[in-house]
């Protein structure tokens, strides 16, 4: 079994000088083909690659990156912030409790958590900065909110799991639903008991009276995009359009959007969002083709067997053996972007999970929580560099101290999912 070790120390290496993840699963994975099969490693490479990326479902990532982009570009982020301020501006905290609220919904609308940072912290920021909210709070808040966009739906990385797993893209959004209702929640709660017991860090609510009628006047600016995602999540839901197909409306709704109602694109900006879309997601499908390769090698060499025997074996609780499981991908996480993290484990996982006794459809949701917390975590913590993009202001060293508390939230909001499968099954399992 030196084989197996050899193409992983192959592939540690590439990802340490620097190489393109794509380049350093490809070239693994076909070095440990070469081993095992010889020559035949040149056929069964492409096939693999070929084999991951035709699938019909895999059709809703490009467009739903469309839609998000498009939507990107307008005004929608700082129209959300604005409605969530006067609608929660009364609390203590309550502008970061708003920004919590307002990357939330940005998330079902972007579904990519760079987006969210960028869209919201640009303008939440500032504001807080200029009011009186410690740096710690306002950077905390704005990164780890963003990262929500990665499991409320349409969620690019649920889309992904689901292409690799076989498990159904509409069932994986339902199952988004409560755990990124309740990670909003929890986040909201925690900074709202913060600023009560330290009232130094957000100043008191403001004394501006807003009627109703302001309120309401604060969605107008917002209304086409959310009932542009909830036309689109509602026919996913219901069954009467697949994932891409409500995808492709959804594109098509956001390109409406952008260019007639906000007029934000015009034709050199369409063209902008189209390239950057292609750009974005030719290189997501790329670095899954060729985690494919790299995952057939270890099947082929029954890597996922020896790993399911070797723990199982150990006559361990199964809920130790999945905190295990967890600490280990918060780890990887830390080390390895999103997208190759559920295409490199998934296959060596989901086995190991299935013969715990586990479903399949909650695993996702726990990877991808686990991916949340991936995501604000350095050195590869993409939320982390964003918010310094867009944030001149805060250095990032703050920005990193800042999101500790919160990696704690998430973390124990994970175990609780972790412990209590239910919780996440319950909204799948009502709508069947």
């Amino acid at each position: 079994m030196i084989e197996p070790v050899i193409v992983v120390v192959i592939l540690l290496a590439l990802i340490a000088i620097g190489a393109p993840i794509f380049l350093a699963l490809g070239a693994a994975g076909l070095t440990g083909l070469y081993m095992a099969r010889g020559s035949m490693a040149f056929f069964f490479g492409p096939t693999s690659l070929f084999g991951q990326l035709n699938s019909f479902e895999l059709l809703a990532l490009p467009l739903f990156v469309l839609m998000g982009n498009f939507l990107a570009a307008t005004p929608v982020g700082k129209n959300l912030f604005h409605a969530a301020v006067l609608w929660l501006q009364w609390l203590r905290g309550g502008l970061a409790i708003a920004t919590v609220g307002a990357s939330a919904v940005f998330g079902a609308v972007s579904g990519v958590s760079i987006a969210g940072v960028a869209a919201v912290g640009s303008i939440a920021i500032p504001q807080m900065l200029d009011r009186g909210y410690s740096r710690s709070i306002a950077a905390g808040s704005v990164v780890s909110s963003g990262a929500l966009a990665m499991l409320i739906p349409p969620s690019v990385p649920l889309i992904i799991y689901g292409a690799v797993s076989s498990v159904s893209v509409a069932d994986l959004f339902i199952g988004g639903i409560v755990p990124g209702v309740a990670l909003a929640l929890a986040i909201s709660v925690y900074l709202y008991f913060r600023v009560l017991l330290n009232p130094a860090e957000a100043p008191q609510g403001e004394h501006v009276h807003y009627s109703w009628g302001d309120r309401l006047q604060a969605l107008g600016g917002i209304w086409h995009a959310v009932l542009l995602i909830a036309v689109v999540l509602g026919t996913i839901y219901s069954g009467i359009a697949t994932p891409s197909e409500a995808a492709a409306f959804g594109a098509i709704g956001a390109f409406v959007i952008a260019a007639f109602i906000f007029r934000s694109v015009g034709v050199k900006g369409t063209m902008q969002v189209l390239g950057s879309s292609a750009r974005i997601s030719g290189a997501i499908l790329l670095i899954m083709g060729c985690a494919r390769i790299f995952g057939d090698y270890l099947n082929l060499v029954r890597v996922p067997d020896a790993i399911t025997g070797l723990l199982v074996g150990t006559e361990l609780p199964p809920e130790v053996i999945l905190i295990l499981i967890m600490l280990v991908l918060v780890g990887l996480g830390m080390l390895v972007d999103a997208v190759s993290l559920i295409v490199v484990t998934t296959p060596i996982l989901l086995p190991l999970i299935q013969t715990l006794g586990y479903d399949p459809l909650w695993f996702g949701i726990i990877l991808v929580m686990n991916l949340e917390i991936a995501v604000i975590t350095p050195p590869v913590g993409l939320n982390l560099y964003t918010l310094k993009a867009v944030a001149p202001m805060l250095r990032i060293e703050e920005i990193v101290r800042s999101v500790i508390p919160f990696v704690a939230v998430q973390f124990v909001m994970l175990v609780i999912f972790v412990l209590f499968p239910s919780i996440s099954l319950w909204l799948p399992n009502l709508m069947k």
